[in-house]
């Protein structure tokens, strides 16, 4: 009887021996510290799983202990579906146990130590441009954004046909977690305008006879287009378009045409005739008032002196004849002549020094 109880005792207690090296085994892997000497930023894709975190840590030099680290993530049950993507700010020293709770997928879908990456894109000419910026930016497909923009199903909910879809987009810097998919990100963009097309805003768009934001939008891509240098001459320039649209004038603005070829004419100097011959819905040589969109996506500054336009009777602009990126601005047609073939002459002065 003795024995048979003694044989039990050793039993449980190697039982008991096997649980507590198991429990001890977890405590000490999860009390491991990462080895970054600095503070680190750290970029995940939750789908590569538990190991791929730990082999990607590994190779970031933050943990050196791949073992330790995934034998604490299977105790804590993080496969891919219980980790979150994102950008994650590494501290020096941190646990492990603590390192695989801050990538932990929270209630908010989010991991929950994961920070907010700065999303910008300015200087886009179209939204393929902006697409790529963004996706520069954010876990996300540039090709997947665009296309997303461009359903029938996201022009159809926020109103816009294909050519003023530009139009819903601010250019700034936003932060946003790394994982926005598309649909955030749109939805996030619909935001930002609603917010900056105030009633103030709304208001003064009427006040300079424009029917919808994206028709000051698509005004501040052509003042933009025609000026980026010198912001003082924006609400000037925006005054005289707005000038020959009252007075049934075609714009006539040399970014419009030029946009109708693509790259084509990027690095052209001398636009010709034929350059404004083509036939194209956005060359406002050929049609009457404002293209069907905008041909830039300009800042909300611009968008601003558009709405803000100068109480000017110019309807005429011709470059100066130098490099300050400054226009000479005429009322009539004959004042205009005479600033047009002052440029031409200094310009073809200018390529002959060239050549």
């Amino acid at each position: 009887m003795f024995k048979k109880v003694a044989i039990g005792l050793v039993v449980i207690l190697g039982i008991t021996a096997f649980v507590l090296r198991g429990k001890l085994s977890l405590y000490f892997d999860g009390n491991k510290h990462s080895s970054n000497k600095t503070e680190q930023d750290f970029y995940f894709d939750a789908s590569i799983g538990l190991e791929g975190l730990a082999s990607q840590l590994e190779a970031e030099k933050i943990i050196n202990n791949i073992e330790s680290f995934v034998n604490v993530g299977d105790y804590k049950g993080l496969d891919s579906s219980r980790l979150a993507s994102g950008k994650y700010r590494i501290q020096v020293g941190v646990s492990y146990r603590n390192l695989l709770n801050g990538f932990t997928l929270n209630s908010n879908g989010n991991g929950n130590a994961e920070v907010e990456v700065d999303v910008t894109f300015n200087n886009c000419k179209n939204l393929e441009q902006l697409a790529g910026k963004v996706a520069s930016n954010l876990l996300i497909d540039s090709t997947a954004l665009l296309n997303y923009i461009q359903s029938g199903k996201t022009l159809s909910q926020f109103g816009f046909t294909l050519n003023q879809m530009p139009a819903l987009f601010i250019p700034n810097t936003y932060k946003m977690y790394y994982d926005t998919d598309e649909k955030m990100f749109v939805e996030r963009m619909a935001s930002e305008f609603k917010n900056f097309w105030t009633e103030e805003r709304k208001q003064k768009l009427k006040n300079i006879g424009l029917d919808s934001p994206s028709q000051a939008v698509t005004l501040a891509s052509i003042v933009y287009s025609e000026q980026s240098r010198n912001k003082e001459e924006w609400p000037i320039i925006a005054g005289l378009y707005l000038n020959r649209i009252k007075q049934g004038v075609k714009l006539q603005s040399d970014p419009t045409f030029k946009f109708c070829w693509g790259d084509k004419l990027d690095k052209v100097q001398r636009l010709l005739v034929i350059h404004r011959e083509i036939d194209c819905p956005y060359n406002t040589y050929k049609i009457n008032g404002l293209p069907p969109g905008p041909i830039y996506i300009p800042s909300a500054d611009v968008v601003d002196a558009v709405l803000n336009r100068a109480d000017i009777n110019y309807i005429f602009m011709c470059a100066k004849p130098d490099y300050s990126g400054l226009h000479n601005f005429a009322v009539s047609g004959s004042d205009h002549a005479k600033n047009a073939r002052v440029f031409q002459n200094w310009l073809g002065k200018e390529l002959k020094k060239k050549s």
